[in-house]
Parts: C-alpha cells; structure tokens; sequence
C-alpha cells in the first residue's frame, strides 16, 4: 500500500502451520484406524452372533435362533407349520460306529432336510439328534408330502468308512398362530409317531389335544390318589391243578378311584409309567400284602404264599434290597413276578445283582406272560425262576385247538425239565381245567375258580370253600 507520502509499502504476517497440518493428518489417520476398527468389530460381533445361533457341526441354526424366530412369529401371529423330526436308531450308530460316524450321519440328515425344503423354510438342530423345520405356505397335504419325502431319503444307507449305516427319522408335524406353542405340539406328535412304530410323521389334531388333557388329568388324580392312599390290594386265589386246594394268591394292584370306582391296572398304568410311580404302587402292593398275609396266619388261614407284580423298573432300583430288608420277608411266602417282557439275554449288572439278592433273602422269582413275550430258554436258564406263568391268549384256544394244546403241553414239558412249577392264567371254564390238569399244569388261575377280590372277601372265599364244588 502506499503511505501518505505516497511511497510504496508492505505489511505482512506470518506463521508456522506445521502443528496443524501434522495434527489434521494424525485425525485423518486415526479417524481411518477407528473405522478399520469398527469394521473389524462388526465382523467379529457378526461371527460371534453366528457361532451363538449356529449348529457347529452342521452350520444349521441352533434352539437359540429357533426361539427367537418363533417369539417373532408369534407377534406377527401369521398361521406357521413346524415340523419336529427326531432320528431314529441313531444311537446304535454312534454306539457301533463312534461318534465321527454319529456326527457324519448327522451332517447328512441335515443335508437330506435342506435338500426337501425351500428357501423360505427355516431348518435347525436344535440338540442331539433332533431338528427342526419352520415352513410357510404349506397346506396340510403339501406338509405330508414334506414329510414323508424326508422319511423316505433318510432311510436310504449311508456309507461310513466302509460301513452301510441305516437309521431312519419319524416326524411330528403342529400348524397354528401361536408360534410359542408349535414346538411343544408338534414335539407331542412326535411322541406319538414313535410310539405309532417310528419312521412316520403324524399331526398334531384335536384328537391328540384331547387326550393330553385326559392324560393329565389321569395322571393329576393319580399323583392326588398316591397322597390319599387309593390304590389298594386285591387277590387272586391260585389252585393245585390236581387238589384244587389254594396253594398261593397273587397280589393285583386296583385303585379306588373316588368318582369312577374300582380300577384295573390297564386305567392308569401308562400313565403311572410316564410319571414314574409305578414302583411306588408296586411297594404299597407289596407292603398290603404282607399285612393281609400275616392276618392270615394269624386267623389260622393257611395261605402258602402271595405273588406281587414286579416292574422292571423296581428292579433297576440300586435301593430295593435295603428296602426288601427292612420288611423281614420269612423265606419262601413271597413271590416276585417279572410282570414285563423279559429282558434277561442282556446283560444288566444291576438287575442281575438285584435278582441274586432277591433270592438270597428267600424271595421266590416268576416269569409271567410266559410265551408272549420275549423269554427264552437261555433267560430260564439264566434267571432259574421257580414258577413261570402261560399267558391267558395261550390258555383260552386249548378247549378248541389240538395245535394251541400241544403248544401249551409243549412250554408245560419245558418247565418240568427245568424243574420249574408251571402257571396257568385264564382258567375260565371246566374244560380249561380238566384239559391243564392232563397237560401237566402244576397251578390254575382263572375265574372259573374265583376272580380278584379284596382281603375281606377272599378271606371269606378262602374259608368257605365254595370254589371245591365248582371245580
């Protein structure tokens, strides 16, 4: 500029911005690291996620991820079919094969279910060898054909090393709106596919509703009629075949039920099964007849001994010869029957321990239901019981059928020359009995002679002897 003399002149100012620049390329540099950072956190959160909500074996989502589908759907609250599916016979692999074969069986169910839905499906495993399919947009029929395609590819063999592993898959199949409750639908489907004979699917209907409510009912009273003491003791007199003179009596469990009456075991034995008391009611069965066999004797009534149903799940009990001890059974007046299909060819070190004390403490061992299920000559051998019982659905044709007759002659043979007494059940006319006392039989049961009845009463049938003029 100029002064006001008019000469030229400068002014100027100045300054280092090195600091700033450095300081602006510091922010640029860290502003990038945190966005690598952040990206390389998203990632890793992304993958965390994934490992959480995944199968790691086959990559499937996991009951986490299927849960908080289903807690989605069920707000959306549009109509959803879920598809339960269990593996059958897959443990045998993995017990034979080792688990590498179980986990490649598994990789290939997952593939096998992938390949059979569409895209819009939602498939996870949700623990062990079960999954879980998601579908939308099927109709019941579309759901069957779904279903039974799975069944029919999981069946085919799958080679492991070498080995051909057959298993197969059955299905419970539930459809609805309420998404939380599909699960535990169709998981009831499920069980009753299985116990339809596996390798199927079944649906979840109004049926199958009602009888979860009866069944809950049941077992509701059954768990109120344990607390109240309503199951009950009733007895059934057995006969010398050839005297016709009581020589036992077996101890059957009935259950006063206070609206619907006496009971049979078939009511609520199932039932009493899931729930896991049958060996409870065995112990007050057992406990009743011990206090009713001692009155006996006591009243002069000679009754040589009683038989009380066993389950096999009593005998799996590690406490039940403590407990047998503490009721002091004299020898030789108390009878165990295997009332369940024989399980004896294998070996189970528990119930063999059981079985040897049972008979160490004088507890005589029966078979029953002898010819239909599944004894052998090797279990008779191995287990040495002292009776053993023929079936009623053998006994009942012996009147009309020469061949049913010689079967029953044939198990009679069997007995004596294992030096095993030999039971008759559903003697229910003359004839039965005239026709068991020729065959051999040691012992007849069966209405003909007297049905089931409580301790009051049988005591008065035993003394009166009323059953000697039928017979």
């Amino acid at each position: 500029f100029q002064d006001i003399g008019g000469t030229p002149k400068m002014i100027g100012a100045e300054w280092d911005v090195t600091s700033d620049v450095l300081l602006n390329e510091t922010l640029i540099r860290e502003r990038q690291l945190s966005e690598s950072k952040n990206a390389e956190l998203k990632v890793a959160k992304a993958h965390v996620e994934h490992v959480a909500l995944h199968d790691p074996l086959t990559g499937l989502p996991n009951r986490r991820y299927l849960d908080e589908l289903l807690a989605e759907k069920s707000v959306t609250g549009t109509r959803t079919a879920l598809l339960h599916l269990d593996l059958d016979r897959f443990k045998q692999i993995n017990d034979t094969l080792g688990h590498a074969a179980g986990d490649a069986m598994l990789v290939h169910a997952s593939k096998v279910i992938k390949v059979n839905t569409g895209p819009g499906d939602f498939v996870a495993r949700i623990g062990g060898d079960e999954f879980v399919v998601v579908s939308h947009g099927r109709d019941d029929k579309q759901l069957s054909a779904l279903g039974d395609r799975i069944i029919t590819q999981m069946r085919q063999p799958v080679d492991f090393q070498g080995n051909p592993c057959r298993f197969g898959v059955s299905i419970g199949i539930a459809a609805g709106t309420d998404a939380k409750q599909l699960l535990v639908n169709a998981d009831l489907a499920l069980y009753r596919a299985k116990g339809s004979g596996r390798n199927r699917h079944e649906f979840f209907d109004e049926e199958l509703q009602s009888e979860i409510v009866r069944t809950k009912q049941i077992a509701d009273e059954i768990l109120g009629g344990l607390e109240r003491a309503e199951f009950t003791t009733y007895y059934q007199p057995q006969f010398d075949a050839r005297t016709l003179e009581i020589v036992g009596v077996e101890a059957l469990s009935r259950w006063k039920h206070p609206e619907r009456g006496i009971l049979a075991p078939q009511s609520y034995l199932k039932v009493a099964e899931e729930l896991n008391v049958v060996a409870i009611i065995d112990r007050a069965v057992l406990e009743q007849a011990l206090e009713s066999f001692d009155q006996w004797s006591n009243s002069g009534l000679k009754i040589p001994h009683v038989s009380v149903n066993v389950s096999a799940k009593r005998l799996e009990d590690k406490d039940l010869i403590d407990g047998l001890r503490k009721l002091a059974i004299r020898k030789g007046t108390v009878s165990f029957e295997l009332v369940e299909s024989i399980f004896l060819d294998e070996n189970d070190d528990l119930v063999t321990w059981n079985l040897e004390h049972i008979k160490e403490l004088g507890i005589d061992i029966e078979i029953d239901d002898f010819g239909t299920g599944h004894a052998s000559i090797v279990s008779l051998l191995k287990l040495q019981p002292r009776r053993l019982k023929i079936d009623r659905q053998l006994i009942t044709p012996v009147t009309q059928s020469i061949p049913q007759r010689q079967l029953v002659s044939s198990i009679i043979e069997i007995g004596k020359s294992l030096g095993i007494e030999v039971i008759a059940e559903g003697v229910e006319t003359n004839d039965h009995a005239r026709i068991l006392k020729e065959l051999g039989c040691d012992i007849l049961q069966g209405y003909v002679f007297g049905r089931p009845m409580d301790a009051k009463a049988f005591t008065a049938f035993a003394q009166s002897r009323k059953w000697l003029a039928v017979g």
